[in-house]
């Protein structure tokens, strides 16, 4: 029975990192308190699907949510991680994203863009500092088993590497909704390539204590480091807010800002290459 709890056990919900809004001015006006409990429906459906999923895998296989651990790398210190699934032929961390339109990144690009214009940090390098701090509290000889997956809600349409979205991948990017379906297809992969399992369940129970004891529940704790990642999103938005166009809003370079702010004919305001021919 206490087992059974294991294989069950989640841990409360995080406050997410993301959204169309930002947390800390919720209480500016009335329509940011709309926009943000929007946001939060929105979050807590994306949430519920992925659970959904998670509650459709094998009953052999373990899970994790909301996993918040030491991570000397990070520039809060910490990591934070939706999911990790621990299944006898890998381990899967889960990074879950509730953004809404089209997607645009590669592997290697440092920054991907949502609808060609909103930038986030490369989810798939998210995830590799959220793997690379799982190490640190299990034994070496697993860490060769570990399967990135970021999941995008249904409301996002992806113009990414195809390379991310086959199953040979060990970085993959798929919808929420399909999150069962890779883990099973990609379990089957590693079938075919190991005649037996690479984790006995005893091996499965280990890693999973290990990461329950490596969580850190502590409010005040998941609180710091949270308003840190907000405070320095804030400083990104105003840096970005301040590098566009008057006219259109369109973000401008480095380069293209110094010339306008340099150049008397602009009068100390900025404008985007198509804007500057018009005056």
């Amino acid at each position: 029975m206490f087992l059974d709890f294991l294989f069950k056990k989640k841990n409360i919900k995080k406050n997410k990192k993301e959204g169309p809004i930002n947390v800390k001015n919720r209480n500016n006006s009335t329509t940011k308190i709309e926009n943000n409990q929007s946001a939060v429906r929105k979050g807590e459906l994306g949430e519920y699907k992925i659970d959904i999923q998670l509650s459709q895998l094998p009953k052999d296989y373990m899970y994790l949510s909301d996993i918040f651990i030491k991570n000397p790398k990070s520039s809060t210190g910490y990591s934070q991680i939706d999911h990790v699934i621990i299944a006898p032929y890998g381990l899967f961390v889960i990074e879950t994203k509730n953004y809404q339109g089209t997607i645009y990144g590669g592997k290697d690009r440092k920054t991907w863009l949502i609808n060609g214009k909103f930038k986030m940090m490369n989810p798939i390098m998210q995830n590799y500092g959220h793997i690379q701090a799982l190490k640190s509290f299990i034994e070496a000889k697993y860490h060769p088993y570990f399967i990135s997956v970021v999941s995008f809600t249904k409301r996002c349409t992806f113009k990414i590497e195809k390379e991310l979205r086959k199953i040979s991948s060990t970085e993959l990017v798929i919808y929420d909704v399909e999150l069962t379906q890779f883990i099973n297809r990609k379990v089957a992969v590693l079938k075919l390539q190991y005649p037996t399992p690479l984790f006995l369940k005893s091996e499965m129970e280990m890693i999973y204590n290990s990461l329950v004891n490596a969580n850190i529940t502590d409010a005040a704790i998941r609180k710091q480091h949270i308003d840190i990642i907000e405070e320095k999103k804030n400083i990104t938005d105003k840096k970005e807010k301040e590098n566009t166009c008057i006219i259109c809003q369109k973000p401008v370079s480095d380069k293209v800002k110094s010339f306008c702010l340099s150049n008397k004919k602009f009068q100390g305001k900025i404008y985007c290459y198509e804007h500057q021919k018009s005056l």
